[in-house]
């Protein structure tokens, strides 16, 4: 950074108040609190969370030095958890991104499930169509496979793996059935998340190890560690040949 563009030293002595004076208003939020959960202190955290990360930068661009401490970032937090305490049901949301970087090897991989399904006494069984478009072959292969295999066999149906979440939300009661299926996600509260699991890219350069990535959860250590490949199965399967190595059936 050129001396044009550091911060003054009046800059750095500002951020420096501003730390504490969000430090006052945390441990006031911390001794007024009104439960476990309370809405003051999580925004009091943010705030001195806030304060804490501008002053280290500027003590950085200004001083070349950084801080004893690492607070993490209010986005990377969830808010106060307003659901029941012991929940009675459960539900289990799951996002996975994925990028279809081999659409050849999807195509061969959907036309081959296809193959085994198909009906031997009829001129044209389910093959048909099956590898004549990526969509077509992405409905195939997901209507044949649970997402957990395909997570764990991308690179066998040339897909590449993109970010991915996992939310265990808290419910006072099961739902009746059927009752959301016209709008599945609609009714993903934030604040019902008894833990959350993260796997992106914009974790590698904060991996303590390889392969880990922070968690983030209310009722969990925030420094705790998950394992990618616990979470999702992930086995190397780099360089399967489509055509020498052919696809199991999936048990259904």
């Amino acid at each position: 950074m050129s001396d044009a563009a550091q911060p003054t030293a009046a800059e750095v002595r500002a951020a420096a108040e501003a730390v504490k004076t969000a430090l006052d208003r945390h441990l006031a939020a911390v001794e007024r609190r009104s439960g476990e959960d309370d809405p003051a202190v999580y925004e009091a955290f943010n705030e001195l969370a806030a304060a804490a990360e501008e002053y280290d930068e500027l003590l950085y661009d200004r001083y070349d030095e950084v801080t004893p401490f690492e607070i993490p970032g209010a986005e990377d937090s969830l808010p106060p958890y307003t659901g029941p305490e012991e929940p009675n049901a459960l539900s289990v949301l799951i996002r996975r991104d994925y990028a279809v970087a081999e659409p050849q090897r999807l195509l061969a991989q959907a036309g081959r499930v296809a193959d085994v399904d198909a009906d031997p006494d009829l001129d044209n069984g389910p093959a048909t169509g099956a590898g004549s478009s990526v969509h077509a072959a992405l409905g195939v292969l997901f209507g044949e496979f649970e997402p957990d295999e395909i997570a764990s066999r991308h690179k066998e149906f040339g897909l590449e793996e993109g970010d991915s979440t996992l939310w265990v939300l808290a419910a006072d009661e099961p739902p009746e059935a059927g009752e959301w299926l016209e709008s599945p996600f609609d009714q993903a509260d934030p604040q019902r998340v008894v833990c959350r699991f993260d796997v992106s890219a914009v974790f590698d350069d904060d991996e303590d190890e390889e392969g880990t990535v922070p968690v983030t959860a209310p009722l969990a250590d925030p420094d705790a560690l998950i394992d990618v490949e616990d979470i999702a199965g992930v086995e190397d399967l780099e360089g399967a040949d489509v055509d020498d190595e052919p696809l199991e059936e999936a048990d259904r």
